[in-house]
């Protein structure tokens, strides 16, 4: 407990302490009034004969040094009195405040290492992967698909000859002046049969050209396919791990707050259970009086208590 002046177990309560304060002051206020009116003569004043007293002689008493004194006893008594009581009631206030400190730290929550996953691989990685054999026939493959098909499309210069060819008359008429116009010979140098034939050769070397074409098209995606799977796994193992790892940290973090909370909460409870008995002992503190003032607080006691 903190530094409490003239408090035990036995003595004076705090309501007795309190009341006996008051009737100290009430007596050293009634000895003030009397040592206040003295003076040093009494006033008359006559008016037509009359005497009329303007001031009463008030003369020194002849025990003023006794009642002095007893002045003094009793402000030093009052003075004895609310100094137990505030030490008492600092001492109630600084229990009232004193909260529990844990001095020990708490565990720390630790966390795994994130993990580094592989990125997705696109088209473009796949090209890379071909040999520059395997690049140079599919650039060459494409080259020659492109080209044939650009020729023999429908709107190509195959396809347009061949309907042309199909209804080209053997005689034309062009104007050469105002109402006059001269036959114009059309000699055929083409047979439908010919670029017909024409036609299904180089759409039989396209088909071959396209399907080249599309084998390293498709080996490319599947490429690609392939090692995306292989970095899902890769990257969903990676996860895998890391959840386990963290699992396995959580579970020991739990484990040892865990227990620190509860030594904690069990010192927490013990000092709080402390704290209210130190409060219960205090509060039931009263005040011992010193001999010094003992005459004072008897002369009182008995009125204090009516």
């Amino acid at each position: 407990m903190g530094n409490m002046r003239n408090l035990s177990v036995k003595g004076l309560s705090m309501s007795q302490a309190q009341s006996i304060s008051n009737l100290c002051n009430q007596r050293a206020q009634n000895i003030t009034d009397q040592l206040e009116i003295i003076n040093n003569a009494s006033k008359t004043i006559t008016i037509d004969g009359t005497d009329y007293t303007q001031q009463e002689a008030v003369s020194m008493p002849i025990n003023v040094i006794e009642m002095i004194l007893e002045k003094g006893r009793l402000h030093a008594t009052q003075a004895f009195l609310m100094e137990a009581t505030r030490s008492k009631s600092s001492e109630l206030d600084r229990l009232n405040s004193l909260r529990y400190n844990y001095d020990v730290a708490a565990p720390e929550r630790k966390y795994a290492s994130l993990p580094i996953l592989t990125d997705s691989v696109d088209e473009d990685w796949g090209w890379l992967q071909l040999t520059d054999a395997e690049m140079a026939e599919y650039l060459s493959e494409e080259a020659y698909a492109s080209h044939i098909g650009q020729f023999i499309h429908k709107r190509g210069k195959l396809s347009k000859l061949r309907e042309e060819l199909v209804g080209l008359p053997s005689l034309e008429w062009m104007t050469v002046k105002d109402g006059e116009k001269t036959p114009v010979k059309v000699l055929k140098h083409h047979k439908s049969t010919d670029l017909n034939a024409l036609h299904e050769k180089l759409a039989a070397l396209h088909r071959n050209h396209e399907q080249r074409v599309n084998y390293f098209k498709a080996k490319v995606k599947n490429l690609v396919t392939l090692e995306n799977a292989s970095i899902h796994t890769g990257n969903a193992k990676l996860i895998t791990e890391h959840k386990a790892e963290q699992d396995e940290l959580d579970s020991q973090y739990s484990i040892a707050y865990g227990g620190w909370n509860t030594k904690r909460s069990a010192e927490s409870a013990k000092f709080e259970a402390e704290r209210e008995n130190l409060i219960k002992e205090v509060a039931g503190l009263r005040i011992n009086v010193s001999p010094k003032f003992q005459e004072v607080i008897d002369m009182f006691i008995t009125a204090s208590e009516d």
